[in-house]
């Protein structure tokens, strides 16, 4: 293998996620906030929106510890199953537009919305940051990979 390989680093950095030898981190409370481009808003406001109505309603209708346990229900439904999805749902969204181009990639990584771990076969780790040259990363992790794969005949 030369010392340069020719293809383009996003190129690369796909096939090292594809092939589990890089995980890519996402800031989700940056990329879950107005102004991403992965931002929907109404994931993070019907779930509240409608606790609180629903508890408030139970309150002024029925019964103070009625409204208070539907918010207590209400809390724990969406710890428990609504902000996992939200959680994955981001995510999966960051992490496509990063990987549409290497403009997207650069944009979220200057953020420090982005960040890239790996864990060699030799049992080294690493990680990438905003601080870092993510290029010269992936760069690196393809060229350590490469010399731990079984040679084929």
């Amino acid at each position: 293998m030369t010392d340069e390989d020719p293809r383009p680093p996003l190129e690369m950095l796909k096939e090292l996620l594809e092939g589990q030898h890089l995980k890519l981190g996402v800031h989700i409370r940056k990329m879950n906030s107005p102004g991403s481009p992965v931002y929907h808003g109404w994931e993070n406001i019907w779930p509240a929106a409608t606790i609180l109505v629903t508890s408030f309603a139970a309150t002024l209708l029925v019964h103070f510890y009625l409204g208070a346990a539907i918010l207590a229900i209400g809390c724990w439904w969406w710890i428990a199953k609504v902000q996992p999805k939200v959680r994955d749902g981001v995510f999966e969204r960051s992490s496509a537009w990063a990987l549409q181009s290497e403009s997207h990639f650069d944009a979220l990584w200057s953020k420090g919305v982005l960040s890239l771990y790996a864990e060699l076969p030799d049992g080294r780790k690493f990680a990438a940051t905003h601080r870092d040259d993510w290029r010269q990363f992936v760069r690196l992790v393809a060229r350590e990979s490469a010399d731990h794969r079984p040679e084929t005949v």
